[in-house]
């Protein structure tokens, strides 16, 4: 494996800036060097020299749930060519849903998902074990340490996996032993709400009242359960994309992240757009949960820099313009997002909302503590070299000559952004540098440190 040495560069981690080289051997971050120690350095067994002048370095980014696609919906997506997005964004691990067909609601399907991702996934990846109503069992057959979690559909989204059976959520809340991801929000209310909505606009209602539809009602209701019941069983809960003010009067901020056993996850999409989207972006808009409105966006930011949410990712999810460019009801939920989701949080720094250093800890450091995942995460020595290199004194446009995703389409076509990734390192091994890819070196599966 080659030993490479990123020269002269801004290093961000652990809420700190840090002018250093870094040099990378055998896989892991072997040192970090300030400028003034480069005479440490023996060049002569150095292989590669990358120049990051005036560029920051940055622990490879963490996304805590994706859509893939992959078996079954490869039309939409597969895991080569959306891992590929992902790095080509600085994404170096993702962490995929099991709504694909078959759903991953067994080991054994979900083996067969890291046997693929082994042969075709450049980002290291780990896989979800889905829950229905009728598989509480296969719970007990989960290794900690080499699963992320489990997800419970609390609300019906693409896929059919709505867990909405009472005892069955009691028991997944009483006995799962790993981590449980949720989507929140209440089936109940939603069907009232469409059916309010059929009555008044028919067949053709228009997309602003998918966050009407899929109100915040229904997301708090939702949300508030699964606290209930974490609360109730100790559980370890993890509350995927929150997207209103008032769910955030259920999350605390007093205690440190890996104390607590309640995180919160929010969204790029949920950050960037208000619901005035809807009227610009149609469908292509239409998201579950909701994007909701310019003051539960606010909002959104302010938890985020106060702390009450966590995490930062994506839940990318897409859908080709056939199937997207429809009728409201027909029209699937689901943005692509993993390329541009560090542009778009830069973007929000560049504005004034958010620190580089909040960024680097929501889409960093906290995925892989929420987690726990193991040497991932931070420039630290001895920790996988899983790094982006990021360019701040550039502009361009995403156009759909640029979008990487098998879809070929993204709602931010015709943004300006002011940052872009040069270089992309996955346990070591270089696999993006300037818009080309090396592809010898496939990711790894994610391992965790649990009990």
């Amino acid at each position: 494996m080659a030993k490479t040495l990123i020269k002269n560069g801004t290093l961000i981690s652990e809420n700190q800036r840090q002018k250093a080289h870094l040099l990378i051997n055998n896989g892991v971050i072997e040192k970090i060097l300030d400028f003034d120690k480069e005479n440490e350095i023996d060049f002569s067994a150095i292989d590669k020299i990358i120049d990051a002048t005036g560029k920051f370095v940055i622990p490879g980014i963490i996304d805590d749930q994706v859509h893939f696609r992959e078996p079954g919906l490869t039309h939409k997506a597969d895991i080569y060519t959306e891992s590929k997005a992902a790095i080509a964004g600085g994404v170096t691990s993702f962490m995929d849903l099991p709504n694909v067909k078959p759903p991953s609601t067994t080991i054994e399907l979900l083996e067969e998902k890291y046997r693929i991702a082994s042969e075709k996934s450049l980002a290291n990846f780990s896989f979800y074990l889905g829950t229905t109503n009728d598989n509480l069992k296969e719970l007990s057959r989960i290794n900690p340490r080499e699963i992320c979690g489990i997800k419970v559909f609390m609300g019906s989204s693409t896929g059919n996996m709505l867990v909405d059976n009472p005892k069955t959520l009691e028991g997944i809340f009483e006995t799962s032993p790993v981590l449980i991801a949720t989507h929140c929000e209440d089936e109940a209310t939603i069907r009232k709400n469409l059916e309010t909505a059929k009555h008044y606009y028919g067949e053709h209602i228009p997309f602003n009242q998918h966050p009407i539809i899929r109100s915040a009602e229904a997301c708090y209701l939702s949300s508030s359960l699964a606290v209930e019941l974490a609360t109730k069983y100790n559980s370890r809960l993890h509350v995927y994309h929150l997207t209103t003010a008032k769910e955030m009067e259920l999350f605390d901020n007093t205690v440190p992240l890996e104390k607590k056993r309640i995180t919160t996850e929010v969204c790029t999409h949920h950050l960037w757009f208000d619901d005035t989207a809807y009227q610009r972006l149609g469908s292509w808009a239409k998201c579950n949960p909701a994007i909701k409105t310019a003051a539960d966006r606010e909002a959104l930011i302010e938890a985020l820099n106060n702390d009450k949410l966590d995490v930062v990712a994506t839940d990318h999810a897409p859908h080709t313009l056939q199937e997207k460019d429809n009728y409201y009801l027909e029209a699937p939920s689901g943005l692509p997002m993993v390329q541009h989701s560090f542009n778009i949080m830069y973007e929000l720094y560049f504005r004034g909302e958010i620190t580089l250093e909040k960024i680097i800890e929501k889409m960093c450091h906290n995925p892989a503590i929420a987690f726990n995942i193991e040497k991932r995460g931070f420039l630290r020595e001895g920790y996988y070299a899983d790094i982006a290199i990021v360019d701040t004194d550039t502009e361009w446009q995403v156009n759909f000559d640029n979008i990487l995703y098998k879809c070929g389409w993204s709602p931010l076509e015709g943004q300006t952004f002011y940052s872009k990734v040069t270089h992309t390192f996955v346990n070591g091994n270089l696999v993006y540098e300037n818009g080309r890819f090396y592809e010898t070196h496939k990711g790894q599966r994610l391992t965790f440190n649990r009990q």
